[in-house]
């Protein structure tokens, strides 16, 4: 049998370009060689599409050493439109040499454009097929703010929050001020458009609130401030299937011993202090309640492919946190570890979100 050749996006201009090129190692370790021929784009942090190595171990997750896409004077030549899906490399010495004909697409891009529902317009308009989300759903999640809103209006419960721009706070820091103590205390402040908890901060007095906003405002001149909710940290991820229906996954939970929150160190250096654990410590009603809340959220922002939800569990049920529709695939990341622990392998997991794009386009 001819094998499908799929073209892996991966590393791109964000804050979590390391983390992208960390997911981009374990998908080339485990994507199925018998059935796909892969092609490995990366993206450098300067937005330049260059082809890289097939060596997973080329972007291993190192504390010491985040791997990332460097610059190594190839330039992939992308189709023209109409049918033509032929995919092209010049070399560095300037030979142009063909790659053949690409099946589908698998972005696993976290962050600014890549998750925001940019490259998946790019590729809409190039008429190539590609898994996972598609525009609205990833530019929706991409912005906590309209993922809330969206959620909020189909009857998702999220937690309290306000939303400061950059122009306000410099304008009246007072009322912003005022705004985040009615909320009450503790609070969350982050980026409205980062993922991987970069730029996140725990404040526990108003007068830690500048400061965090600070560190916020280095991502983003749109920030969240949220109450903080006190419950368990669980988490569902969901799967649109081959066969068009939408599955939640055994749910997990991120327990926290001497860490705060979960943090980037937390979710992609094995930091001390946290524990991801799959399947999570529930009831069984408890495990039905996450996995029809994570579905109900899922469809809320019209989803596709998948996504992973994160809830708190609090004494009065459940409260979404948010839903990222490209979670990590790195060995310790909770969307792989809750679908395994559901009985589904992680190159089948790979070959399932495959399957699933190339049935819609066919």
């Amino acid at each position: 049998m001819e094998r499908q050749v799929v073209a892996v996006l991966f590393g791109g201009r964000s804050s979590e370009h390391s983390i992208s090129s960390a997911t981009a190692g374990g998908v080339l370790r485990a994507i199925d060689r018998d059935r796909f021929r892969v092609i490995p784009i990366g993206i450098t942090r300067d937005g330049v599409f260059v082809l890289e190595a097939d060596d997973p171990d080329r972007f291993a997750l190192d504390a010491a050493r985040l791997p990332e896409v460097t610059d190594n004077g190839t330039r992939i030549l992308w189709p023209e439109g109409g049918q033509d899906r032929s995919l092209r490399v010049r070399r560095a010495d300037g030979e142009v040499e063909e790659l053949g004909s690409v099946d589908v697409v698998l972005p696993i891009l976290h962050g600014v454009h890549g998750e925001d529902g940019t490259v998946q317009g790019f590729l809409d308009t190039l008429g190539i097929p590609y898994a996972g989300a598609g525009v609205i759903d990833s530019a929706l999640c991409m912005d906590k703010h309209f993922m809330k809103v969206a959620l909020e209006a189909s009857g998702v419960p999220v937690a309290p929050w306000v939303t400061v721009r950059e122009r306000s706070w410099r304008a009246d820091p007072g009322a912003v001020r005022s705004d985040a103590a009615g909320l009450g205390m503790p609070l969350f402040v982050k980026p409205a458009r980062a993922g991987s908890s970069v730029g996140v901060s725990k404040v526990h007095t108003i007068d830690e609130l500048d400061e965090a906003l600070r560190v916020a405002f280095a991502e983003d001149e749109k920030v969240l401030v949220e109450q903080g909710i006190s419950g368990r940290e669980v988490e569902v991820a969901i799967l649109e299937g081959s066969d068009g229906v939408v599955r939640a996954s055994l749910p997990g939970e991120i327990v926290l011993t001497t860490r705060e929150f979960y943090d980037f160190e937390g979710k992609y250096l094995g930091g001390d202090g946290v524990e991801v654990v799959c399947p999570a410590d529930v009831d069984a009603a408890s495990t039905d309640r996450i996995r029809d809340m994570g579905v109900r959220a899922f469809e809320a922002v019209d989803g596709r492919g998948l996504a992973r939800v994160d809830f708190f569990l609090t004494a009065d049920g459940l409260v979404v946190n948010e839903l990222n529709t490209m979670p990590g695939f790195t060995p310790i990341s909770m969307f792989p570890k809750c679908w395994i622990a559901s009985g589904m392998s992680y190159p089948e997991l790979i070959s399932e979100l495959l399957d699933t794009a190339l049935g819609r386009a066919a």
